[in-house]
Protein backbone atom coordinates (compact mmCIF):
# COMPACT_ATOMS: atom_id res chain seq x y z
CA UNK A 1 0.00 0.00 0.00
CA UNK A 2 2.91 2.89 0.92
CA UNK A 3 4.63 1.41 -2.02
CA UNK A 4 2.15 2.28 -4.08
CA UNK A 5 1.24 5.46 -2.65
CA UNK A 6 4.91 5.88 -3.46
CA UNK A 7 4.73 5.00 -7.10
CA UNK A 8 1.68 7.40 -7.59
CA UNK A 9 3.21 10.59 -5.97
CA UNK A 10 6.53 10.15 -7.79
CA UNK A 11 4.45 9.99 -11.18
CA UNK A 12 2.61 13.18 -10.24
CA UNK A 13 5.71 14.69 -9.75
CA UNK A 14 7.78 13.84 -12.47
CA UNK A 15 4.19 14.76 -14.63
CA UNK A 16 4.29 18.21 -13.04
CA UNK A 17 7.86 18.54 -13.94
CA UNK A 18 7.81 17.59 -17.04
CA UNK A 19 4.53 19.95 -17.39
CA UNK A 20 6.07 22.71 -15.73
CA UNK A 21 9.58 21.99 -18.65
CA UNK A 22 7.16 22.02 -21.14
CA UNK A 23 5.26 25.34 -20.70
CA UNK A 24 8.78 26.59 -20.03
CA UNK A 25 10.21 25.41 -23.19
CA UNK A 26 6.62 27.00 -24.96
CA UNK A 27 7.64 30.57 -23.50
CA UNK A 28 10.95 29.84 -25.00
CA UNK A 29 10.12 29.11 -28.02
CA UNK A 30 6.86 32.00 -28.40
CA UNK A 31 10.20 34.81 -27.27
CA UNK A 32 12.37 33.90 -29.86
CA UNK A 33 9.67 33.20 -32.26
CA UNK A 34 9.12 37.36 -31.39
CA UNK A 35 13.29 37.96 -31.54
CA UNK A 36 13.35 36.38 -34.88
CA UNK A 37 10.22 38.47 -35.98
CA UNK A 38 11.65 41.87 -34.98
CA UNK A 39 15.14 41.12 -36.47
CA UNK A 40 13.59 40.03 -39.85
CA UNK A 41 11.31 43.55 -39.70
CA UNK A 42 14.68 45.03 -39.06
CA UNK A 43 16.41 43.53 -41.76
CA UNK A 44 13.64 44.31 -44.18
CA UNK A 45 13.19 47.60 -43.28
CA UNK A 46 17.05 48.05 -43.64
CA UNK A 47 16.95 46.90 -47.25
CA UNK A 48 13.62 48.80 -48.49
CA UNK A 49 14.94 51.61 -46.98
CA UNK A 50 18.89 51.69 -47.98
CA UNK A 51 19.58 55.13 -47.93
CA UNK A 52 18.38 56.00 -44.59
CA UNK A 53 20.17 54.78 -41.35
CA UNK A 54 20.15 52.20 -39.38
CA UNK A 55 18.80 54.52 -36.58
CA UNK A 56 15.88 55.42 -39.03
CA UNK A 57 15.21 51.90 -39.33
CA UNK A 58 15.39 50.68 -35.91
CA UNK A 59 12.99 53.75 -35.08
CA UNK A 60 10.73 52.21 -37.68
CA UNK A 61 10.92 48.79 -35.86
CA UNK A 62 10.34 50.57 -32.67
CA UNK A 63 7.59 52.96 -34.34
CA UNK A 64 5.68 49.56 -35.75
CA UNK A 65 6.43 47.93 -31.67
CA UNK A 66 4.64 50.97 -29.95
CA UNK A 67 1.56 50.47 -31.77
CA UNK A 68 1.28 47.07 -31.73
CA UNK A 69 1.82 46.84 -28.00
CA UNK A 70 -0.80 49.72 -27.37
CA UNK A 71 -3.64 48.25 -29.05
CA UNK A 72 -3.14 44.91 -27.48
CA UNK A 73 -2.13 45.70 -24.49
CA UNK A 74 -5.48 48.43 -23.80
CA UNK A 75 -7.42 45.62 -25.27
CA UNK A 76 -6.46 43.24 -22.69
CA UNK A 77 -6.47 46.29 -19.53
CA UNK A 78 -10.50 47.58 -20.92
CA UNK A 79 -11.87 44.57 -22.47
CA UNK A 80 -10.30 41.33 -22.05
CA UNK A 81 -9.39 42.05 -18.28
CA UNK A 82 -8.96 41.78 -15.68
CA UNK A 83 -8.78 45.12 -14.23
CA UNK A 84 -5.28 46.02 -13.13
CA UNK A 85 -5.83 48.71 -10.27
CA UNK A 86 -8.29 46.04 -8.81
CA UNK A 87 -7.00 42.76 -9.73
CA UNK A 88 -2.68 42.89 -9.27
CA UNK A 89 -1.25 39.72 -8.87
CA UNK A 90 -3.76 37.80 -10.50
CA UNK A 91 -2.89 34.40 -13.09
CA UNK A 92 -1.51 35.12 -16.34
CA UNK A 93 -4.44 34.60 -18.99
CA UNK A 94 -3.32 33.03 -22.52
CA UNK A 95 -3.21 36.33 -24.36
CA UNK A 96 -1.25 38.34 -21.80
CA UNK A 97 1.05 35.51 -21.77
CA UNK A 98 1.37 35.95 -25.81
CA UNK A 99 1.65 40.21 -25.37
CA UNK A 100 3.86 39.39 -22.76
CA UNK A 101 6.80 37.43 -25.23
CA UNK A 102 5.81 39.55 -28.35
CA UNK A 103 7.34 42.76 -26.33
CA UNK A 104 10.06 40.53 -24.44
CA UNK A 105 11.51 39.66 -27.99
CA UNK A 106 11.40 43.50 -28.82
CA UNK A 107 13.50 44.59 -25.75
CA UNK A 108 15.87 41.69 -26.36
CA UNK A 109 15.98 43.07 -29.53
CA UNK A 110 15.99 46.66 -28.99
CA UNK A 111 18.55 46.20 -25.87
CA UNK A 112 21.20 44.68 -28.37
CA UNK A 113 21.19 47.07 -30.30
CA UNK A 114 21.34 49.75 -28.38
CA UNK A 115 24.49 48.37 -27.04
CA UNK A 116 25.70 46.97 -30.12
CA UNK A 117 25.60 50.70 -31.65
CA UNK A 118 25.53 52.44 -28.22
CA UNK A 119 22.94 55.13 -28.97
CA UNK A 120 21.08 55.14 -25.38
CA UNK A 121 22.44 56.22 -22.16
CA UNK A 122 22.25 54.58 -18.82
CA UNK A 123 18.70 55.24 -17.63
CA UNK A 124 17.36 53.58 -21.22
CA UNK A 125 19.27 50.81 -20.78
CA UNK A 126 18.12 50.27 -17.00
CA UNK A 127 14.53 50.94 -18.61
CA UNK A 128 14.64 47.96 -20.96
CA UNK A 129 16.84 45.73 -18.26
CA UNK A 130 14.10 46.42 -16.00
CA UNK A 131 11.60 46.02 -18.53
CA UNK A 132 13.04 42.65 -19.48
CA UNK A 133 13.09 41.37 -16.21
CA UNK A 134 9.60 42.08 -15.27
CA UNK A 135 8.42 40.28 -18.22
CA UNK A 136 10.43 37.01 -17.33
CA UNK A 137 9.24 37.28 -13.59
CA UNK A 138 5.64 37.69 -14.64
CA UNK A 139 5.61 34.29 -17.35
CA UNK A 140 8.05 32.48 -14.96
CA UNK A 141 5.43 33.07 -12.14
CA UNK A 142 2.40 32.67 -14.13
CA UNK A 143 0.97 35.52 -12.75
CA UNK A 144 1.18 39.53 -12.41
CA UNK A 145 0.74 39.86 -16.12
CA UNK A 146 -2.08 42.10 -15.32
CA UNK A 147 -0.08 45.05 -14.17
CA UNK A 148 2.95 44.12 -16.49
CA UNK A 149 0.83 44.65 -19.40
CA UNK A 150 -1.32 48.08 -17.44
CA UNK A 151 2.93 48.99 -17.46
CA UNK A 152 3.33 48.32 -20.61
CA UNK A 153 0.57 50.77 -22.27
CA UNK A 154 1.65 53.57 -20.13
CA UNK A 155 5.35 53.19 -21.19
CA UNK A 156 4.44 52.46 -24.98
CA UNK A 157 1.32 55.81 -25.09
CA UNK A 158 4.21 58.03 -25.72
CA UNK A 159 6.06 56.03 -27.82
CA UNK A 160 4.77 56.73 -31.18
CA UNK A 161 5.30 60.77 -30.42
CA UNK A 162 8.86 60.11 -29.67
CA UNK A 163 9.32 58.35 -32.74
CA UNK A 164 7.67 60.42 -34.57
CA UNK A 165 9.50 63.66 -33.14
CA UNK A 166 12.56 62.14 -33.99
CA UNK A 167 11.33 61.65 -37.79
CA UNK A 168 10.65 65.39 -38.19
CA UNK A 169 13.75 66.23 -36.74
CA UNK A 170 15.51 64.18 -39.44
CA UNK A 171 13.40 65.60 -42.44
CA UNK A 172 13.87 68.98 -41.34
CA UNK A 173 9.97 69.43 -39.99
CA UNK A 174 10.54 69.46 -36.01
CA UNK A 175 10.22 73.55 -36.30
CA UNK A 176 7.03 73.80 -37.36
CA UNK A 177 3.25 73.77 -36.04
CA UNK A 178 3.68 70.18 -36.50
CA UNK A 179 6.47 69.28 -34.03
CA UNK A 180 5.02 71.87 -31.23
CA UNK A 181 1.84 69.57 -31.06
CA UNK A 182 3.97 66.07 -30.98
CA UNK A 183 6.23 67.94 -27.84
CA UNK A 184 3.04 68.89 -25.82
CA UNK A 185 1.23 65.80 -26.51
CA UNK A 186 4.65 63.76 -25.81
CA UNK A 187 4.57 66.25 -22.29
CA UNK A 188 1.15 65.54 -21.30
CA UNK A 189 0.55 61.98 -21.86
CA UNK A 190 3.86 61.34 -20.22
CA UNK A 191 2.85 63.47 -17.25
CA UNK A 192 -0.64 62.48 -16.85
CA UNK A 193 -0.46 58.70 -17.79
CA UNK A 194 3.17 57.56 -16.73
CA UNK A 195 2.98 59.34 -14.03
CA UNK A 196 -0.16 60.50 -12.84
CA UNK A 197 -2.15 56.60 -13.56
CA UNK A 198 0.98 54.97 -12.88
CA UNK A 199 1.06 56.28 -9.30
CA UNK A 200 -2.70 55.35 -8.79
CA UNK A 201 -1.36 52.01 -10.35
CA UNK A 202 2.14 51.30 -8.00
CA UNK A 203 -0.19 52.29 -4.96
CA UNK A 204 -2.58 49.71 -6.01
CA UNK A 205 0.38 47.11 -6.53
CA UNK A 206 1.82 48.34 -2.86
CA UNK A 207 -1.84 47.83 -0.85
CA UNK A 208 -2.75 44.68 -2.41
CA UNK A 209 -1.36 41.10 -0.45
CA UNK A 210 -1.67 39.46 -3.58
CA UNK A 211 1.56 40.40 -6.11
CA UNK A 212 5.18 39.13 -4.89
CA UNK A 213 7.21 41.33 -2.73
CA UNK A 214 9.89 41.43 -5.66
CA UNK A 215 7.16 42.14 -8.02
CA UNK A 216 6.40 45.32 -6.08
CA UNK A 217 9.98 45.99 -5.96
CA UNK A 218 10.01 46.16 -9.46
CA UNK A 219 7.39 48.02 -9.87
CA UNK A 220 9.04 51.08 -7.71
CA UNK A 221 12.28 50.74 -10.05
CA UNK A 222 10.17 51.04 -13.09
CA UNK A 223 8.11 54.28 -11.60
CA UNK A 224 12.31 55.84 -10.21
CA UNK A 225 12.95 55.26 -13.89
CA UNK A 226 10.03 57.27 -15.38
CA UNK A 227 10.56 60.03 -12.85
CA UNK A 228 14.03 60.39 -14.05
CA UNK A 229 12.80 60.33 -17.60
CA UNK A 230 10.14 63.04 -16.23
CA UNK A 231 13.02 65.29 -15.16
CA UNK A 232 14.66 65.44 -17.96
CA UNK A 233 11.40 65.75 -20.03
CA UNK A 234 10.06 68.75 -17.89
CA UNK A 235 13.42 70.08 -18.15
CA UNK A 236 13.35 70.04 -21.91
CA UNK A 237 9.70 72.12 -22.11
CA UNK A 238 10.75 74.78 -19.44
CA UNK A 239 13.70 75.33 -21.89
CA UNK A 240 11.41 74.99 -25.20
CA UNK A 241 8.97 77.30 -23.60
CA UNK A 242 11.23 79.88 -22.52
CA UNK A 243 12.55 80.03 -26.06
CA UNK A 244 9.54 79.88 -27.74
CA UNK A 245 8.16 83.16 -25.11
CA UNK A 246 11.22 85.13 -26.12
CA UNK A 247 10.88 84.59 -29.74
CA UNK A 248 7.01 85.63 -29.20
CA UNK A 249 8.11 88.69 -27.21
CA UNK A 250 10.94 89.97 -29.89
CA UNK A 251 8.04 89.34 -33.25
CA UNK A 252 5.82 91.50 -30.78
CA UNK A 253 8.19 94.09 -29.87
CA UNK A 254 9.51 94.26 -33.80
CA UNK A 255 5.77 94.68 -35.03
CA UNK A 256 4.66 97.24 -32.06
CA UNK A 257 7.96 99.61 -33.40
CA UNK A 258 6.87 99.11 -36.86
CA UNK A 259 3.31 99.88 -36.20
CA UNK A 260 4.31 102.92 -34.39
CA UNK A 261 6.97 103.89 -37.33
CA UNK A 262 4.34 103.86 -39.82
CA UNK A 263 5.59 101.27 -41.43
CA UNK A 264 3.47 97.61 -40.51
CA UNK A 265 2.46 96.44 -44.01
CA UNK A 266 -1.19 95.34 -44.69
CA UNK A 267 -2.11 92.11 -46.26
Amino acid sequence: MTQCCFLRVRSLFFWFWSFRHRMALALCLQALCSLGGWLSLYVSFCRLNKHRSYEWNCRLVTFTHGILSIGLSAYIGFIDGPWPFTHPGSPNTPLQVHVLCLTLGYFIFDLGWCIYFRSEGPLMLAHHTLSILGIIVALVLGESGTEVNAVLFGSEITNPLLQIRWFLRETGHYHSFTGDVVDFLFVALFTGVRIGVGACLLFCEMVSPTPKWFVKVGGVAMYVVSWCFMFSIWRFAWRKSIKKYHTWRSRWSEERQLRLNGHLKTH
